[in-house]
């Protein structure tokens, strides 16, 4: 499926607008834009809701006819037994995974593969896959050895090349190096600016098609399509200067990116 995630709704949930999006109202919106996937990813609220409020929440997603994904950071058991619990109430199947945690804390990879062999006998039992996301705090080579040395059919790889940019690794390597255990891709483009000046260069996001990303060659390499791999749409948005101008400009960018995903055998 082709889906939009939290991060396409950046700006829109944010209280820098003045009418914050909720989590119901952004199902509506995904659902407006005949999107049949919603990736719940970093939402902070989710983590402080009732039992009751999560049922209504899912029940809600399930009215649209939305299928649910959700994303956390850390791989301590306790924090991945919580989401495994919230994956069951929304019916999801995947959870994106991080291993440095939102606290900032980063286990040794050695730590990490064992909090995911304690953490994955539940998930494999639910039928939930954990994928764990390419970031700059751990190099893609790291993260593909500690999926395959833990080897559970349940574990693989959330595939953002955007972010390993930042440890000075070449988005097509990281794409290329993670296919085989891709569970799970990130669509964003992204782009390096000249600052005022000519003082260096901001690396921010850009609408897909119109960055530098090679999105074909991603498509081509992890077949996401033929492997039912979900794709789901991430921005990164710089703020426009206006509340008004950001909405608006967030939205254009996630209509520019379904038309591409869509247009894209």
């Amino acid at each position: 499926m082709i889906g939009l995630g939290s991060y396409a709704f950046f700006w829109q949930q944010s209280d820098r607008v003045p009418e914050p999006l909720t989590l119901r109202d952004t199902f509506a919106a995904t659902r407006e834009l005949d999107v049949d996937l919603f990736q719940i990813c970093d939402h902070a609220p989710l983590e402080t809701m009732s039992d009751a409020e999560l049922r209504d929440a899912a029940a809600a997603a399930r009215d649209l006819g939305l299928t649910i994904e959700l994303g956390t950071k850390g791989v301590e058991p306790g924090r991945l037994a919580r989401f495994l619990d919230l994956a069951r109430v929304f019916d999801a199947r995947l959870v994106r995974g991080m291993i440095v945690g939102a606290n900032g804390r980063r286990p040794s990879l050695a730590r990490a593969e064992v909090q995911l062999r304690a953490a994955l006998p539940a998930y494999e039992a639910a039928g939930v896959t954990l994928a764990l996301e390419t970031y700059e705090q751990v190099a893609t080579a790291d993260l593909v050895g500690l999926v395959e040395r833990v080897g559970s059919p349940r574990l693989g790889i959330c595939l953002d090349p955007a972010n390993v940019v930042a440890r000075l690794e070449q988005p097509r390597e990281c794409v290329e190096r993670t296919a085989p255990h891709v569970r799970n891709v990130h669509v964003k483009d992204f782009a390096f600016d000249r600052q005022d000046g000519w003082v260096g260069f901001t690396y921010s996001g850009a609408p897909l098609g119109e960055g530098l990303h090679d999105y074909a060659h991603l498509l081509r390499t992890v077949r996401p399509r033929e492997r039912d791999i979900n794709e789901v749409v991430e921005h990164w948005l710089p703020w426009q200067g206006d509340a008004a101008t950001t909405i608006r400009t967030e939205r254009d960018w996630t209509r520019t990116t379904l038309e591409h995903l869509r247009s894209t055998p």
